[in-house]
């Protein structure tokens, strides 16, 4: 099972990118700024950017996430998005006997379909400890093991980032395993930055158009309705 916690993020993130908006028109310093600045004034200014896409702001404020319970496809794809910093289980050092994975609710509602999976991941298990009974190094036993083994990883982004991983993940058109991790980590966000992340999530929602097209999920209704829960 998934689990997602917010390890560290900038303190008074709201603030900090208020701050710096502010700045660029103001002839006073930033610590003069955050100090005059009333949580009004940063709940304002803070709305506006975000309805404007000033999103330059954004980048000045990051949040790491401890995650784990995810598979390797999982890490496969977030790793994708450039603009972050990741630190990995590894599977160089870190023994993978009696590995623990993830398997796809597609397979595990189906019995038989699972039942071949499990036995995948036992002989896949057997093998792993075979060769390094053999003397295989570690890290050329890991040759054999599969994207469904769970791995841990850190995560570090900024808020700009952040928002473009949601749009993107929290598509219904994002795989099942990535898009439940994105409603996680932003659950966590809102609980810290409720206004930056207000309208945070699938493309359609933070814009009001879903930009896939033909293919489209055509549920739009219902992913709105899912943003305000």
């Amino acid at each position: 099972m998934i689990q997602v916690t917010l390890l560290e993020h900038t303190p008074e993130p709201e603030r900090v990118v208020a701050m710096s908006a502010r700045l660029c028109y103001s002839p006073s310093g930033a610590a003069e700024l955050s100090e005059k600045m009333t949580p009004e004034t940063v709940e304002k200014m803070v709305k506006m950017l975000v309805e404007m896409g000033h999103a330059s702001t954004l980048e000045h404020v990051s949040f790491t996430f401890g995650i784990e319970g995810v598979s390797r496809t999982l890490t496969h794809q977030l790793v994708r998005h450039r603009i972050a910093s990741y630190s990995q289980q590894s599977q160089r050092y870190v023994a993978a006997h009696d590995f623990a994975y993830v398997t796809p609710p597609s397979i595990a509602e189906k019995p038989e379909a699972k039942e071949k999976f499990d036995a995948l991941m036992k002989e896949i298990r057997a093998a792993y400890d075979a060769f390094t009974e053999m003397g295989v190094p570690k890290e050329d036993a890991r040759y054999v093991l599969a994207n469904a083994a769970e791995t841990k990883i850190v995560v570090t982004m900024n808020a700009r980032s952040l928002l473009h991983f949601f749009n993107l993940r929290c598509c219904n058109r994002a795989q099942w395993e990535i898009r439940a991790l994105a409603y996680k980590m932003l659950a966590e966000v809102k609980k810290v930055a409720p206004l930056l992340f207000k309208n945070a999530g699938a493309t359609c929602v933070a814009t009001g158009s879903c930009p896939e097209g033909k293919m489209t999920c055509g549920k739009f209704n219902e992913m709105i309705k899912l943003r305000e829960e």
